[in-house]
């Protein structure tokens, strides 16, 4: 259960401070909606080459291995399984149909038998060179046979772009939303939100109470792996042999660890609405909120300037093409 401690999720990196940690919250945001958006609808090129963006930045950046090290391996594992597993896979359904014109109407000349050998004029139109060097089976490899059926190694063109689309995507959405909250303390991404949700408050929408909301839980995601983390380590320094209990007192157990696990959490929420009652906080409309003091520089303005050179590049280049 330590790894929970070295997965920076949802956590927000104090130490050391990056240019990235000094970059304008709402610049930030803008990057990362531009980073989710840009592989909508774009080609396996543009994927990838934002996968490698967000790894050359984690170096840029000189985030401590510590913190980025097991996380970003387990995520790249799982990425590169996802890649491997959808390569593989099958990328169609085989439909078999049947003709709506009986054999002897679809032939011009005459009527062939089926088991009838190939004669010499077909064998040499199917080794005529094609016009283009594209080939829709990439690898078909037989491996094995299980039974009266050989298995085979399939790899096609849908397949293999369908692997690169769902591997990339699944790494950039979970890695770039990580990196975000890595470097961008949870105040700052309260009034990042509030600040470009302000016309939303026109049509009624709460923005303030669910700005809180999305603070508070923030706060309560590292709380949560925390007490996690306590009951599991609990429960491992009892040594229970789960081998004598079997499935029905093992499932007690567990049901003992999840009630005070919830009770534990409660208790938390408890005590920080508690706090916030004695330091004055009555309500969000009532109560004066200020998360963050917005201020721009230079950096922050070339930074900006880099979105509009992104989204350039993405329609240019990133297209499907």
């Amino acid at each position: 259960m330590d790894l929970l401690r070295s997965l920076p999720i949802g956590l927000y990196l104090e130490t050391p401070v990056t240019w990235l940690h000094k970059t304008d919250p709402r610049i930030k945001l803008g990057w990362l909606v531009s980073i989710l958006l840009s592989p909508i609808a774009a080609n396996s090129a543009w994927r990838l080459s934002i996968v490698g963006f967000l790894i050359v930045l984690t170096f840029i950046l000189r985030i401590p291995g510590r913190v980025w090290r097991r996380q970003l391996g387990l995520l790249a594992a799982f990425s590169l399984l996802l890649f491997g597993i959808t390569t593989i896979a099958p990328d169609g359904l085989n439909v078999s149909y049947t003709p709506r014109l009986p054999a002897q109407d679809l032939t011009f000349n005459r009527v062939r038998s089926p088991d009838a050998p190939p004669e010499p004029a077909d064998e040499a139109l199917a080794n005529l060179p094609q016009p283009t060097s594209y080939r829709y089976i990439l690898v078909q490899q037989p491996l094995f046979r299980m039974g009266n059926r050989q298995v085979i190694l399939k790899v096609t063109q849908r397949s293999l772009d369908l692997a690169v689309r769902i591997g990339s995507l699944t790494f950039i959405l979970l890695y770039s939303s990580t990196l975000y909250l890595l470097t961008t303390a949870p105040e700052e991404i309260a009034a990042a939100f509030e600040y470009l949700a302000q016309p939303l408050k026109r049509f009624g929408v709460p923005v303030t109470e669910i700005v809180l909301t999305l603070t508070l839980s923030l706060r309560f995601i590292p709380l949560v792996l925390e007490e996690v983390q306590n009951l599991v380590r609990a429960v491992r320094t009892r040594g229970i042999s789960w081998k004598k209990l079997g499935f029905r007192g093992s499932a007690q157990v567990w049901l003992t660890v999840a009630e005070r696990f919830l009770e534990n959490l409660l208790l938390r929420a408890e005590q920080i609405a508690s706090a916030m009652l004695v330091r004055g906080f009555v309500g969000a409309n009532q109560h004066q909120v200020r998360w963050y003091e917005f201020r721009l520089q230079l950096r922050d303005g070339i930074i900006m300037v880099g979105i509009l050179a992104f989204w350039g590049l993405r329609i240019y280049w990133g297209g499907r093409g």
